[in-house]
């Protein structure tokens, strides 16, 4: 029969397969309102985590949330980013599935 099916289905559109993953971005990201336009577009997009500055002139931090609309952001970082930045490279690291979201919201870090 496709009970199994069924009941396999409905359990991944409840839990959406959520992920967690940390980010470096380099380039021209300090300065230009980076951190603002990641948090906005992290809102957007439904996902929680945090942003901050490095001490190397980096902007780092850690996106949750559905994969899908991680990965809308994880492209995003790639290559928009806000509209005086310059990014040259980001890096994404640590990508795990979670069963629930570690963070409220999205969050500018000092």
């Amino acid at each position: 029969g496709g009970c199994g099916r069924r009941k396999e289905a409905a359990a991944m559109a409840e839990g959406e397969g959520l992920v967690s993953v940390d980010y470096e971005v380099s380039g021209k990201v300090q300065g230009v309102f980076f951190r603002k336009y990641t948090q906005g577009e992290a809102k957007r997009l439904g996902l929680v985590g945090w942003v901050q500055n490095t001490s190397h002139g980096t902007v780092r931090g850690q996106i949750q949330g559905p994969t899908a609309r991680v990965r809308e952001l994880q492209e995003w970082l790639r290559k928009i980013g806000s509209p005086q930045s310059r990014i040259s490279r980001a890096e994404f690291s640590n990508e795990k599935a979670i069963a629930a979201l570690e963070h409220k919201d999205f969050q500018i870090l000092k």
